[in-house]
């Protein structure tokens, strides 16, 4: 059995995240279950500013209405419930626990791969799961192919998935909420009308 992590911070949660996650299902690596892990804090983003976020409830419950057209996918409150910065190597280990059997998979994209033997514990990281890099274009490919020198060199092995271009963040979304602007295009209509609903990203009104 292959389980695979793909976490983040899912502030909000849109297409790019589930075109990955759909790729990757359909890839060589074909894993048997994909877990979705909301961060609980990003060690990379401690300390912002958090007006206009979303809470851990609402992120945890927009990757729900996100992921739940998909097969094989779970989402998970681990680390959010831990309470504490979200360590990916934490989270491996506790994987490890719950299926020790199972070959494991994390999911990253290019910018994550450029970092990450820079990771807390990432020599353990490294050991315990095989990476799957995440490519949105040719271009994104190449250096892809190049951030995995560092991984190899450390005796990981990288498979890269290729993906639907995806070219807008979290944080430009954030941004045209914010200005009312329409990001129907960029979410999933469910996760679109929970956020309308529950007035997420609009100062004071949550």
């Amino acid at each position: 059995m292959i389980t695979a992590l793909f976490g983040g911070t899912f502030d909000p949660v849109h297409l790019g995240h589930t075109n990955a996650v759909r790729s990757l299902l359909e890839s060589e690596i074909s894993p048997h279950r994909v877990i979705i892990m909301p961060a609980f804090v990003n060690p990379f983003k401690a300390g912002i500013n958090t007006e206009n976020r979303a809470d851990c409830g609402q992120r945890l419950e927009m990757c729900r209405l996100a992921f739940e057209k998909l097969p094989r996918c779970q989402v998970s409150d681990y680390e959010i419930k831990k309470g504490s910065i979200s360590y990916t190597s934490d989270t491996l280990r506790h994987l490890k626990t719950t299926y020790p059997d199972d070959e494991l998979v994390l999911t990253v994209g290019s910018d994550s791969l450029a970092t990450l033997p820079t990771w807390h514990r990432a020599d353990y990281i490294i050991k315990t799961a095989r990476i799957a890099a995440v490519s949105r274009s040719e271009e994104e490919s190449h250096k892809i192919e190049d951030y995995s020198a560092a991984v190899k060199a450390m005796g990981g092995r990288v498979t890269i998935i290729k993906t639907r271009p995806f070219d807008i963040s979290s944080t430009e979304i954030r941004e045209k909420i914010v200005n009312n602007q329409d990001i129907s295009c960029y979410m999933d209509e469910n996760v679109v009308k929970y956020i309308v609903y529950k007035s997420i990203y609009k100062s004071g009104d949550k």
